[in-house]
């Protein structure tokens, strides 16, 4: 919007495609909305009264700058426990969600014209922020046939002397792809070999249904030129909540610290809490919550091959999201999804949202029940695309 009290560099609107999705969702009473990733089950009750009993106890006011100091011996428990890694205690800083922890990671380390690139299909704000921290953002196309693992040959061609960081997500909101060892390790060593920084996403890390799930700064030389963003809301059904944490090189982390001084300070005391209590009853909170979005993603898989003109690949490899290929339909992604909300009333995103690869998908969101995911493939599959 053109306003002399708004700055120009938004006088282009920002949002993005998620801004519409309740608009369009309310456009039919019956509407089934499979665009958002916001699980619908309900944070576990040992987060929720843990969370709660310490905010009568007085944990309602400012927490330590860096963030609560339990909190963050949590996460370095964490850490060592699942991966073997050792996270010092100045490596670590608590955020109010994983979406302000990347944009302060890109406000800290970009300058004015330097490059990122970015693993493409991506999620969507990326761009918009790279951006607003004053970068600029490069797609690096990943594509199905190559299981949407990057290409070394392909990343390469992208690095110039501007360039300051990539971007990567495992497991991929949109693509539920996961990065391979080998992927990763030969990006390794082409970050070591072009002096670039890799920012890694890690929100659905629970989610790798086919192998664990292997932190980007595990592998060799990464842990000084990795940093790692990770989030609450997925894997731990903790999405209203806005907690989340960031582990980098103590240089960066300080950074980061002064950031959040002038902007919020601390992460709310009582979701910090409640994070505390979720990575400590992590092994009996997170296996229902897989195993349910698991059977989830395979239904859903096994109901889109059943579309003639849908396909997606099995099993499900990660995250709560398939990403469905509509090459077949001769449609344009924008042009299916409009299709499928008008005559289903079945809300999902076209994949052309999350980057120009996406061109030809569907994104869809794994968060509602089987029975209402099947409600939604009966309306899909009635649909003709006669004109």
């Amino acid at each position: 919007m053109k306003h002399r009290f708004i700055s120009k560099k938004y006088w282009k609107e920002t949002g993005t495609p998620f801004g519409s999705t309740n608009e369009k969702a309310a456009s039919f009473s019956d509407c089934i909305n499979l665009s958002i990733g916001d699980p619908d089950l309900i944070t576990d009750k040992i987060i929720t009264e843990g969370a709660y009993r310490d905010a009568l106890k007085g944990h309602t006011r400012y927490t330590n700058m860096y963030g609560d100091p339990e909190l963050r011996e949590e996460i370095r428990n964490f850490y060592k426990e699942e991966y073997n890694i050792n996270i010092k205690e100045d490596e670590v800083i608590v955020t109010a969600s994983g979406l302000i922890a990347m944009y302060s990671v890109l406000q800290a380390i970009l300058d004015p014209g330097d490059e990122v690139i970015i693993q493409a299909p991506f999620f969507t704000p990326y761009t918009s922020q790279v951006k607003m921290a004053g970068g600029v953002p490069v797609e690096l196309d990943t594509y199905e046939e190559d299981d949407f693992q990057i290409d070394p040959n392909r990343l390469e061609r992208l690095i110039n002397e501007r360039t300051k960081a990539i971007i990567i997500n495992t497991p991929s909101n949109p693509s539920g792809s996961c990065l391979s060892e080998s992927t990763m390790k030969k990006l390794a060593e082409i970050a070591e070999k072009h002096d670039l920084i890799v920012i890694a996403d890690d929100i659905y890390t629970s989610y790798s249904f086919e192998a664990d799930f292997v932190p980007f700064m595990s592998m060799p030389s990464m842990k000084e030129r990795t940093i790692t963003i990770n989030s609450f809301s997925k894997n731990f059904i903790m999405t209203g909540w806005r907690v989340g944490n960031i582990i980098a090189p103590s240089y960066i982390i300080k950074v980061l610290k002064d950031m959040s001084e002038n902007i919020i300070y601390s992460a709310p005391a009582p979701s910090q809490r409640a994070a505390i209590y979720a990575l400590r009853n992590r092994k009996e909170i997170q296996p229902p919550i897989i195993q349910e979005y698991k059977k989830r993603m395979d239904y859903a898989a096994e109901r889109v091959n059943e579309i003639p003109w849908m396909s997606v690949a099995m099993p499900p490899k990660g995250s709560f999201y398939l990403f469905i290929n509509i090459k077949k339909s001769g449609l344009l992604s924008a042009e299916a999804a409009d299709m499928i909300l008008d005559k289903a009333h079945v809300l999902l995103l076209p994949g052309n949202a999350f980057g120009k690869c996406g061109e030809g998908y569907l994104r869809l969101a794994c968060t509602v029940g089987i029975d209402k995911l099947k409600e939604a493939f009966d309306r899909i599959e009635k649909i003709s695309l006669d004109k």
